[in-house]
């Protein structure tokens, strides 16, 4: 057992430099399904047989299941493996009419997660696929700019600071005297989801927190406060009633609720400021960019927050990588409209840049183990290109995912379908 007392926290892992670096090395190498088929995790009777959703949490180098009631509920200390599985009608010629089992295994990394947990988040959500037979679609999902297929998984997803003594982390449990908490309640649309998913973000306890599209929830320990910005939507209102239900049932506090409008929402404002430092000195309006956004600008900000404008989505983008020639190759095949399922070769890899959306890395059937090997190499080469361009910036955040000829996600075949 790893020691703890007296020691710091591991090293964060950088998400922007590091990016998917521990994929493919030799510590995920070294995750064989001998070593899948002993994961307690995996070995409940439940995975891989039964469709639903399963997530796990690393904590102390191990894979522990999270509670079914906490669904939804993350920590930015952490990293997680999400598996969905569903069941649908195979569209194989072999299996017409018949149904199957189809995964998506995502592995989510919080903002402040360490090194040691994002790298066995990594290397367990590769052992996940063993144990799958290698047919599910993967995902690297990033706690700023979750893919909308992680974010339609849950009605209601919530992001709280800190996370689980784990490793040679050691997290401090507040008292009550010492909690202040500030939590952003805002939705998030998700395009050709049925409803729109519930973000309960907690942000920094400070009236710059503060914008009029949303509604805030302010725990003092002995007294909450619901502060609703003045544009925010009826909706919001309504789900941050239900969030404020769920808090006091678990502590007899007094919950006062307040609208920007009226002038006792400034009390809102001046408790932020004890906390801060630093007065508001009189601003009437508040603005600041959601915590969680697309990189296609939607749902990045409220209606009248002042986030910035985001770049116009690039072109949709597809590469082959092969080494039919005998040395690896990385070339453009496609771009725009013409960029097709046609394009698709079961003799390589290819990767398919959605446009300011998502990284695909498609593995033909009959590709070399060179190139499979190769993919997210590639994939990281890739992004870091594109990190290097003004315009791309913030590339890193992209998520990845990898499908698999045959195992195609529905997200991915409207992906290279699009126009």
């Amino acid at each position: 057992m790893a020691p703890r007392n007296g020691l710091v926290h591991l090293k964060e892992y950088d998400i922007k430099d590091s990016n998917v670096e521990l994929i493919g090395t030799d510590i995920d190498h070294q995750v064989k399904y001998n070593s899948a088929a002993t994961e307690p995790a995996w070995n409940d009777g439940r995975v891989s047989i039964e469709p639903g959703l399963f997530i796990w949490r690393i904590e102390d180098f191990a894979v522990v299941p999270v509670p079914k009631e906490t669904h939804g509920q993350f920590f930015d200390g952490d990293s997680y493996i999400v598996l969905h599985t569903e069941k649908i009608e195979s569209s194989s010629e072999q299996g017409q009419g018949q149904e199957q089992l189809v995964h998506d295994i995502f592995f989510y990394l919080g903002a402040h997660t360490s090194q040691d947990e994002a790298g066995t988040a990594a290397y367990k959500t590769v052992e996940l696929d063993e144990f799958l037979r290698g047919s599910a679609t993967q995902h690297r999902e990033l706690q700023a700019c979750p893919s909308d297929d992680f974010v339609a998984l849950f009605p209601r997803l919530t992001v709280r600071r800190g996370g689980v003594a784990s490793g040679f982390r050691h997290v401090e449990e507040p008292t009550k005297q010492d909690v202040t908490t500030l939590l952003r309640v805002f939705r998030r649309t998700v395009k050709g989801a049925m409803r729109d998913t519930l973000v309960v973000y907690e942000v920094e306890p400070t009236w710059r927190s503060l914008d009029e599209g949303d509604v805030f929830i302010l725990d003092k320990g002995d007294k909450i406060w619901v502060w609703q910005g003045k544009a925010s939507s009826p909706m919001e209102k309504a789900k941050a009633a239900r969030v404020v239900h769920d808090m006091t049932l678990a502590k007899h506090v007094d919950v006062e609720v307040v609208s920007q409008a009226e002038a006792r929402s400034y009390l809102v404002v001046k408790e932020l400021e004890d906390e801060d430092g630093q007065g508001s000195d009189g601003v009437a309006s508040f603005h600041a960019a959601r915590p969680i956004r697309s990189l296609d600008g939607s749902s990045s900000s409220s209606s009248n927050s002042a986030a910035g404008e985001s770049p116009p989505p690039r072109a949709r983008r597809l590469f082959r990588l092969s080494d039919a020639s005998g040395e690896l190759s990385f070339e453009l095949v496609g771009d725009g409209a013409s960029v097709s399922e046609g394009h698709l070769d079961s003799n390589d890899v290819f990767l398919l840049d959605d446009g300011s959306k998502e990284i695909w890395v498609w593995e033909g059937r009959m590709a070399s183990r060179a190139e499979k090997a190769m993919w997210l190499k590639v994939a990281q080469a890739y992004v870091r290109q594109l990190q290097g361009e003004e315009e791309n910036s913030e590339a890193y955040l992209l998520p990845i995912a990898n499908v698999r000829e045959g195992r195609e996600s529905t997200a991915f075949r409207k992906a290279i379908q699009a126009m």
